[in-house]
C-alpha cells in the first residue's frame, strides 16, 4: 500500500489542529506591506493583519508561494517516506499558487506528484483537502484520493457577509464614495464562490437581514441533502461567527463536529475585517 502525502496552501483556511491530525503540509501565502512581508499562518494572522492595515491606511498585496516553497514541502514529504503526493491548491482564477505548485514538480522528475486546481477557496478548498487526507489515511489509491477531493469540491456551498466596504474601497474595487454611501445605508454584501472566484451575490440592507438571507440561501442549497461537514469563518469576528453558528444550527441539522476558523490573511485582506461566513459540505 502506497503512502500518500497531502499538501495544500494556507488559503484553505484549515485549522492547524486538523492539518496536524492528517499530517497535511500547508504552504503559506505571503502578505506584502511597503516596508515588510509576512507569512500567513507563521508570523501574521487576521488580528495583526488589520492592525497594520488600519495603522497604515493601505492594503497590502498578497503573493502566491514561490515554486521553491512547494518544492520544500514536497521534499519534506518524500523524506518522511511517502510514495506520492497530492497537492490541492486555491483556485487558479484567484491566485498563481497552482502554477507555482506545478512548476515545483519539475524539480522532482522521477517522483509521483499530482497537483489539483480546487477551483475553490477557504474551507471549500479545505473540505476537499480533508476528503483527500481521510481517503489517504484509509489506504485509498492515489486515483481514489483525487476522486474523493474533486467530488467534495462539487458539494461545497459558501456564503459570507461583509461587515463593511471600507477595505474594498482601499483596494480600488469599490469607489470610496460608493463604499461610504453603502456603509451609511448599512448595506451588507453577501459573497459566494462562483466559477472559482469569490463574487458578490447580493446586497442586503442591515446585517440582521443579511444573516437571515444567508440562512435562506443555505437552506436552499442543502435542501434534500444531508450536511456532512460545516465550518464557520470569520476575520476578527469570532462572536459574529458564533452567532451565525447558533442561528444556522437552530434551523438545520448541523453535524456534531463543527469547525470554527479564521478566514486567513491571504483571503481576509480582500474581504475585510468583520466578515463572517459558512461553508457546508453536503452528500
Amino acid at each position: 500500500m502506497d503512502k500518500i502525502a497531502i499538501v495544500t496552501d494556507t488559503d484553505s483556511s484549515l485549522p492547524v489542529d486538523l492539518a496536524e491530525k492528517y499530517a497535511i503540509k500547508q504552504v503559506p501565502i505571503t502578505i506584502n506591506f511597503e516596508d515588510s512581508s509576512y507569512t500567513s499562518g507563521v508570523d501574521i494572522d487576521d488580528r495583526l493583519l488589520f492592525e497594520i492595515i488600519d495603522r497604515q491606511k493601505k492594503l497590502p498585496t498578497t503573493s502566491a508561494p514561490p515554486p521553491s516553497a512547494f518544492a520544500s514541502a514536497y521534499e519534506a514529504a518524500f523524506k518522511d517516506g511517502v510514495d506520492s503526493i497530492v497537492c490541492i491548491c486555491v483556485s487558479s482564477k484567484v491566485s498563481a499558487t497552482y502554477n507555482s505548485a506545478v512548476t515545483a514538480c519539475e524539480m522532482f522528475p522521477k517522483r509521483d506528484i499530482s497537483v489539483i486546481d480546487s477551483l475553490n477557496l477557504s474551507m471549500g478548498q479545505g473540505f476537499m483537502v480533508l476528503a483527500a487526507a481521510e481517503a489517504a489515511s484509509q489506504g485509498a489509491a492515489k486515483e481514489e484520493v483525487i476522486s474523493q477531493a474533486l467530488a467534495a469540491g462539487k458539494r461545497v456551498h459558501l456564503y459570507a457577509v461583509l461587515s463593511t466596504l471600507k477595505y474594498l474601497a482601499m483596494s480600488g474595487r469599490v469607489g470610496k464614495l460608493a463604499a461610504g454611501m453603502a456603509d451609511t445605508l448599512n448595506i451588507k454584501p453577501i459573497l459566494t464562490v462562483q466559477d472559482g472566484k469569490l463574487d458578490l451575490l447580493e446586497r442586503i440592507r442591515t446585517r440582521k437581514k443579511a444573516i437571515e438571507r444567508v440562512l435562506e440561501l443555505t437552506r436552499s442549497s442543502v435542501s434534500g441533502k444531508a450536511i456532512e461537514r460545516v465550518a464557520f469563518l470569520h476575520a476578527n469576528n469570532i462572536e459574529g461567527a458564533r452567532e451565525l453558528q447558533n442561528q444556522l444550527c437552530n434551523v438545520l441539522p448541523c453535524p456534531p463536529s463543527i469547525i470554527m476558523t479564521d478566514f486567513s490573511p491571504g483571503l481576509s485582506v480582500h474581504a475585510g475585517a468583520g466578515v463572517v461566513g459558512v461553508v457546508l459540505l453536503t452528500n
